[in-house]
Order: C-alpha cells, then structure tokens, then sequence
C-alpha cells in the first residue's frame, strides 16, 4: 500500500499483476510511483513484448517526481517512449514489438491540482463515484470500431474473433496519437486501471462491486487479479487501484466530469 497526502487529499493505492494460466510469459507491466500510475500490454515474438511494456512504463515513470507536472509532459513522454521502442526494435526477437499504455496522473491544469487520464490501446481506466461507474478511456480496436459503427452488439463483441486486434499502440510509425482527459478530483473517488486480461475475465458489474467495498486498495486488486485468473486467466492480468479521501469534507462540489483535452466542449 502507498499512502500519501497533499493538499487534503489522502491517497491510497494497490497494484497486482498476474501471468495467468496460460501465457508462458507476462508481458504486462504497472505503473504506480508518487502521483503517477499506469499499466502496460505488451505484444510481440519471443519476450519482446515485456521490452515493450518496461519501456512505456519507465518511460512515462520517469517523470514520477516532476513538479509541476503538466499534461504536454506525459504527451512528450509518450512520444518519447514510442520511439524508445521502435529503436530497441532492431532485431528478429524485438522487430514489431508494442504496448498499449494507460495512465492516470494529477498535473497542474488552470492553476490547480488535476486528474489527468491518457490513454493508447485498449487498456483501461474507470472511475467510481458514489454508486456510479465509468470507463474513461476508449478502446482502441477494431471491436470498439465495429461497435461504433453499429455493425456488432456488446454481446457479440465479447465473443468477437477480432477483439483482442487494436488499432492504436506504442511502437508504431507513425507515432500515435493518445487520448488525453484532463478533469478536477472529486472526494470519495476511486479509479481502476487495468490490461484487457482483466475485463476479457470480469464483468463490469464485477469490477463495480469490488471497487465500492470498503477494503484497502491493494486487497481490492489483489482480489481482481485472482478472481481473473479463477475465471480462466487466459490472459497476463495486471489491476492498479487508486482510491481518493478528501479531509476538506465541507469543500464545494465542482462539475467533475471528465472531458477530453483535445476536445473539452
């Protein structure tokens, strides 16, 4: 458990992360340094993709301790982390290899301390408010394009023979583009992030009711790795839970919703 506080703002977190019981390696990684956190899908021949996936995370890490950290500094560490990559790969091991990244960090925005949530792939981040949870990111893959399109159901997407293809990821030329949310904190908030070797094993029903229990956060992603490999573990699992308390229990409530920073209308 990682305790820290700031501002009147108490922060707890856990991180677990799983090979599962099929994969020979695990090629996920996770992120969860100060006020920065983050998870990592790694792709690619041999264990090319744990180069990857070590790379986007030290990478983005790198910049744990940075003050003021502003939301162009995590876009310029993403930037520099795909390069990383694409560099690293020049052999047959490594060539192709990638990583989706998903990371949560408080920044400066307009003067005071914000969330900022970016995002490549298709791992992801929710958000849990009082009895209300989101997903925060978009998938990107070719499933979540099909869905848009109208061309598929939800439920046909769980079982889609293309769902596990994304379509944007570390390691590509041309760069890609993340998407980017920057909102203010809300007390009482908690975010899951997460690899797609959770969610393919856990409903989202699931994943609310372990997020509103009451439990330390580490025992919270504990739980979800493990319920994940009980569940077939057919995937790496790799779960990051950060959980907000607000002292400032009399503060004015503030509009919250999260609203992505290419496009804030």
């Amino acid at each position: 458990m990682n305790t820290l506080t700031g501002q009147g703002i108490r922060i707890r977190v856990g991180a677990a992360t799983d090979v599962g019981r099929v994969r020979a390696h695990n090629e996920d990684c996770y992120l969860a340094e100060n006020l920065l956190w983050g998870v990592a899908d790694g792709m690619g021949g041999h264990a090319a993709g744990e180069v990857a996936s070590r790379i986007g995370v030290d990478t983005v890490g790198a910049l744990a301790y940075r003050h003021p950290l502003r939301p162009d500094d995590l876009l310029g560490a993403i930037r520099d982390a795909n390069a990383r990559i694409l560099a690293s790969g020049s052999t047959p091991e490594t060539e192709g290899m990638g990583t989706t990244f998903a990371g949560l960090a408080v920044v400066e925005a307009a003067g005071a301390d914000h969330w900022c949530v970016v995002n490549v792939g298709d791992s992801r981040v929710y958000r849990l408010i009082g009895n209300r949870m989101s997903q925060i990111t978009h998938d990107h893959s070719e499933v979540r394009e099909l869905l848009d399109a109208g061309l598929i159901t939800p439920a046909e997407a769980a079982r889609h023979p293309m769902r596990n293809i994304i379509t944007r990821s570390l390691g590509t030329d041309p760069a890609p583009t993340p998407d980017v949310w920057v909102f203010p904190p809300s007390r009482g908030e908690r975010f899951l992030l997460c690899t797609d070797g959770l969610t393919n094993e856990v409903g989202e029903r699931d994943l609310m009711l372990a997020l509103r229990t009451d439990a330390d956060p580490q025992i919270i992603a504990e739980g979800l790795v493990d319920a994940a490999v009980r569940n077939g573990g057919r995937d790496n699992v790799t779960v990051v839970v950060v959980a907000v308390d607000t002292d400032e229990d009399d503060e004015e409530e503030a509009d919250t919703s999260p609203r992505s920073a290419l496009n804030p209308n």
